[in-house]
């Protein structure tokens, strides 16, 4: 550390800045400085400069552009850096216990086995921030943005994480256990290794409710609003259309063109390419997936699981079946059986070319899966009629 520097800081805001200006070139050497409660909003940015072990306990940092510091093993514990910008900086192995970053920008930081216990980080930017190791028990993360943030081997029991968008969050290894989850957005998390005990998925001004998966939590969540499910049932339902088939590479341009045609129309294709669940074989899963469709569309060319999925399928669900078969093949031998036996099997339709039946798309196959919908609707609707012993006697 260089006296001066330490001596023009301690001459106030306005001196340090007015320096700045003159001297640009001049890198500030405060190494191991004392800077406790230090206000420092209108000091010129740190940027790009060495503050690493810095005792900046209770400082006023609110604001400051810190981006690319180097403040690892800094103390700044209890410390205010709400608003401030920290985009990579260095912060490993830092103390901020008790610190305040709320609405401060992480991005990209480095936190590896940094000290964050009881932080306030609400609505802070910690996308891409490496994390790994550090210690979030009992801060505050509610509505954070930790897209792609890496917590692998973190500490986050007891952290508030309400309303935080978790896309491609790494959570390998970590420890969740106790964590606030309501109202979470979690997309392609990696939770490998990682403890997810009694993880609360209800607001602060509900009764506790525990679940100890974070992926299934809002499902979770929904199935106990009985209000809400109801209408997330019905929206499933209405949009949904699963789509089965042969899955090789020649096969599977059809039925990639059909669950683009799908979406175009605004439905929500389900096509069942991917692993099986681990406690569901492929056939349990495809009548699961089934029950929550408008309509089916079955490509039965050179079918090898279609014959098996659709004697699965067909006799247990009055929905619509759309079955497509290319021009020049014929339909797999007990077709026939499952097409007389259940009217709610449309007539097979022969296309050409997946030009034409994308051509055709609506009127070949939406149309008549909707209109075949509405009749089994109305069918369903109907009351039970009865007979009754006396009119035969």
């Amino acid at each position: 550390m260089k006296e001066e520097h330490l001596q023009i800081l301690n001459k106030g805001k306005d001196f340090w800045n007015e320096w700045r200006q003159r001297e640009p070139d001049v890198v500030p050497d405060l190494r191991g400085a004392q800077l406790t409660e230090m206000d420092s909003h209108q000091i010129n940015p740190l940027k790009r400069r060495n503050l690493r072990g810095f005792d900046l306990r209770k400082a006023d940092l609110g604001k400051t552009n810190l981006r690319a510091v180097d403040l690892s093993q800094a103390d700044i514990s209890s410390g205010y850096l709400d608003g401030a910008i920290l985009t990579e900086a260095d912060l490993t192995g830092a103390n901020l216990q008790g610190v305040y970053l709320d609405a401060a920008d992480l991005s990209k930081a480095n936190l590896c086995k940094a000290n964050l216990y009881f932080a306030g980080l609400h609505q802070a930017n910690l996308t891409k921030a490496d994390c790994t190791g550090a210690t979030f028990y009992q801060a505050d993360l509610g509505a954070a943005d930790l897209t792609r943030t890496n917590f692998c081997n973190a500490d986050l029991r007891e952290a508030n994480l309400m309303g935080t968008r978790l896309v491609n969050t790494n959570f390998e290894n970590a420890d969740l256990t106790g964590s606030s989850i309501w109202g979470v957005s979690a997309w392609d998390l990696k939770l490998d290794g990682a403890k997810q005990s009694d993880l609360v998925i209800t607001p602060k001004d509900a009764p506790s409710i525990t679940v100890d998966n974070l992926e299934v939590a809002q499902f979770v969540y929904l199935l106990l609003d009985n209000k809400k499910i109801r209408d997330v049932i019905d929206t499933i339902t209405s949009r949904a259309v699963l789509i089965l088939g042969r899955f090789t590479p020649e096969r599977k341009l059809i039925l990639d063109a059909v669950r683009d045609a799908l979406r175009q129309h605004n439905f929500v294709p389900l096509m069942f390419d991917f692993d099986r669940p681990k406690d569901r074989d492929f056939t349990e899963t495809i009548v699961t997936l089934c029950g929550m469709c408008r309509f089916i569309v079955a490509d039965i060319t050179n079918p090898k699981s279609s014959p098996l999925e659709l004697q699965a399928t067909v006799p247990s669900y009055m929905i619509p079946f759309v079955p497509i078969l290319q021009e020049g093949e014929e339909p797999f031998s007990m077709f026939r059986d499952l097409k007389n036996k259940h009217d709610w099997v449309l007539n097979t339709l022969i296309y050409d070319s997946v030009e034409n039946l994308v051509k055709g798309f609506k009127k070949a196959i939406i149309l008549p899966a909707l209109e075949k919908s509405e009749e089994l609707m109305l069918r369903k609707a109907r009351t039970l009629t009865t007979r009754d012993i006396g009119d035969y006697l």
